[in-house]
């Protein structure tokens, strides 16, 4: 999975004016062919800006079991703090400028919410844990993803996970997984669609 030189010239400009802070990406390898094109991903993605650093770690080592890596591959966010923010499955097709936009964000130690949203977030002292179910081709999961993602950012009890349906088609029939994104809250709440900000809000206030 090479990121190709049109690409590489757009994000080399826009890492030279975005980012701030060293971003690790915590890579916990899995099996096949899919933690190959990761890796190779990860390593353009390096290439292109010194501040951008990848971590692997081997699915049964200590490292990912303390990182709580529930699925493989999976990728961890990581700035000053290690965010739970995550990638389960490649972060390919419409999902890799989320990934871009995680580390600008990472990189600069703030997110893109709506000071409402961040205060709100920032108050929450319960552990909530948000699964979005994504596919590749789709033009709009990658907003619910940074939604998630930014919540995580803003709060470390929340762990928001980007799941891909593909990938882990055993977890997506466990939570029904119909049509994408689909945002599962708590194991409790549910929900489809790319909505705003402010109905993520709504629905975690029903797990409070």
């Amino acid at each position: 999975m090479k990121i190709n030189e049109e690409d590489k010239a757009y994000l080399v400009n826009l890492f030279s004016q975005q980012l701030k802070e060293k971003v690790n990406l915590i890579f916990v390898e899995g099996e096949g062919e899919v933690t190959k094109e990761i890796k190779e991903l990860y390593e353009d993605l390096a290439s292109l800006d010194q501040r951008i650093n990848i971590v692997n770690y081997q699915k049964d080592s200590k490292e990912a079991k303390f990182l709580k890596a529930e699925l493989t591959p999976a990728t961890i966010i990581g700035g000053k703090k290690i965010f739970n923010a995550r990638f389960y499955g490649a972060p390919s097709g419409y999902e890799f400028t989320a990934l871009i936009d995680d580390i600008i964000d990472a990189s600069r130690g703030e997110t893109r919410l709506k000071q409402k949203t961040k205060d709100f977030i920032k108050e929450i002292e319960k552990d909530i844990d948000i699964k979005v179910f994504v596919t590749p081709t789709c033009p709009y999961c990658p907003r619910a993803v940074r939604i998630a993602h930014q919540f995580a950012m803003e709060n470390l009890r929340i762990n928001a996970s980007m799941v891909e349906a593909m990938e882990f088609p055993e977890l997506a029939d466990k939570y029904a997984v119909m049509a994408v994104p689909k945002i599962v809250i708590n194991d409790s709440i549910s929900f489809e669609g790319a909505l705003p900000e402010e109905f993520f809000v709504e629905q975690i206030k029903k797990v409070l």
